[in-house]
């Protein structure tokens, strides 16, 4: 098994990597909602189309932003020196 050190490592590189996909993915949506106008489709399939698609963005959104959360606060614990302590009881977490 990995010690402390090594997957607060792992964590940094993951945050890293999540960062990065989110502010891709805003600028997507922002880029999407730019390009919407004189489509050669009609209204109502046009709508339902970016209807579809933004609801998708915002699902994977906000799971990025909840997995980036998780991360956070396991980085925080790291910093803390508390990783793999019960937040609970205080005693160590068996791998």
């Amino acid at each position: 098994m990995a010690d402390v050190a090594e997957l607060c490592a792992l964590l940094k590189k993951e945050q890293a990597l999540l960062t990065h996909e989110l502010e891709q993915l805003e600028a997507q949506m922002q880029s999407n909602s730019e390009g919407r106008e004189g489509s050669p489709f009609g209204k109502r399939e046009e709508g339902a189309t970016e209807a579809f698609e933004l609801e998708k963005s915002l699902a994977l959104e906000r799971k990025l932003r909840s997995t980036l959360l998780e991360i956070n606060r396991a980085l925080a614990k790291c910093e803390a020196g508390t990783y793999g302590t019960c937040d609970a009881c205080g005693k160590p977490i068996e791998p």
